[in-house]
């Protein structure tokens, strides 16, 4: 690392701690030739490989852009939406994987969005998986119905929710 003082082309690292969730690493480096002190930050690479083939980083910001028009006048807030985008990155994360097919990133946002809104989940996989006709709108519907999802089929969350609510 490149001291930004002197211009020394070698730097010792004095301490390191995670932040952002340990998605980055803030490291404190010392330049042995002038001896100032300096911070860096670094991040993994996740790169998103569209489907024209160009490369390009992971964005929460862009996650939250499409599913923010799945989610019109639908009971979510900008903080459910920045939690859904942050549990897409990490589950993408958990793949190893440093590039990842764009499809995968809208496989990805299915499941937290279902959990979320199942609305604004039944529009955003209609655009997603290109529905045709009334037929697949009916058939996700079915399997909304058959296949509860984890936010809402079980009381015990419910009544969880409403206990922490009370405290």
């Amino acid at each position: 690392m490149i001291c930004p003082f002197c211009r020394h082309d070698d730097s010792r690292v004095v301490d390191s701690r995670q932040v952002e969730d340990g998605t980055q690493i803030r490291r404190r480096r010392e330049c042995p030739q002038c001896g100032s002190r300096f911070s860096t930050q670094e991040t993994a690479l996740l790169n998103i490989i569209k489907r024209s083939g160009a490369t390009e980083p992971f964005s929460r910001e862009k996650v939250v852009a499409g599913v923010r028009k799945a989610c019109q006048g639908r009971p979510v807030n900008d903080d459910d939406l920045a939690l859904l985008a942050q549990r897409v990155e990490e589950s993408l994360r958990l793949t190893g994987q440093a590039e990842i097919e764009a499809q995968e990133v809208g496989m990805a946002i299915l499941a937290p969005l279902r959990e979320l809104d199942e609305v604004a989940y039944l529009r955003y996989a209609s655009v997603y998986r290109n529905f045709n006709s009334l037929e697949d709108f009916e058939g996700e519907i079915a399997l909304l119905r058959a296949v509860p999802s984890s936010s809402t089929d079980s009381s015990v969350t419910k009544n969880a929710i409403s206990t922490a609510q009370k405290n």
